[in-house]
């Protein structure tokens, strides 16, 4: 064997090994980007999955915080109704103090009065009302004047036990049901 053609041998390998070499280069560098195509992929797909699951959260926040104010609102806008109601229920029944049946209301609430608490009783109300009950009452009439709508207030002498019917009282008592019937 000549030096040339040991030289040639020598250069065919080296190409031929600089081939393989280059071609497992090219085998790798191949798979690497599909590998790395795969996993941007994979990064896209995760990042669009959280995005959406992020964004139907967020939506679903929002309806249910709107849902939540328009359920508020319209307890507010009952509520101020029904206040609106019954404020005007306190004016009809300061009207109905003014009316010619309100002494006789009184004579039957100071009838209930001492049924309720005996016939010693003491009997305030309010100070328009003063001339209807001190004649209705009698003795047992106190003048100090109360702060209420209508009606009276009953009390045994030694203050033990009281009998409230004022108007105020009775709407206060009654205050759900006068709800429910306005509603």
């Amino acid at each position: 064997m000549s030096l040339e053609t040991l030289v040639d041998e020598i250069r065919r390998r080296g190409e031929a090994g600089l081939a393989d070499v280059t071609a497992e280069r090219a085998a790798a560098t191949k798979q690497l980007l599909a590998e790395r195509d795969e996993r941007v992929a994979a990064i896209r797909a995760e990042s669009a999955r959280e995005t959406d699951l992020e964004v139907a959260h967020e939506r679903a926040q929002r309806i249910a915080a709107a849902k939540l104010e328009s359920r508020k609102l319209l307890y507010e806008a009952r509520e101020q109704r029904l206040e609106g109601a019954i404020e005007e229920t306190r004016s009809l029944l300061r009207d109905y103090t003014r009316s010619p049946q309100y002494p006789a209301v009184l004579k039957r609430m100071m009838a209930a009065a001492t049924e309720t608490l005996g016939k010693q009783v003491r009997i305030f109300g309010r100070s328009e009302d003063a001339s209807v009950l001190s004649k209705v009452a009698g003795r047992s009439f106190d003048p100090t004047p109360q702060p209420i709508l209508g009606g009276l207030i009953a009390e045994t002498p030694d203050g033990n036990r009281r009998l409230n019917l004022s108007f105020d009282e009775l709407l206060r008592l009654r205050e759900d049901r006068v709800r429910e019937l306005l509603a």
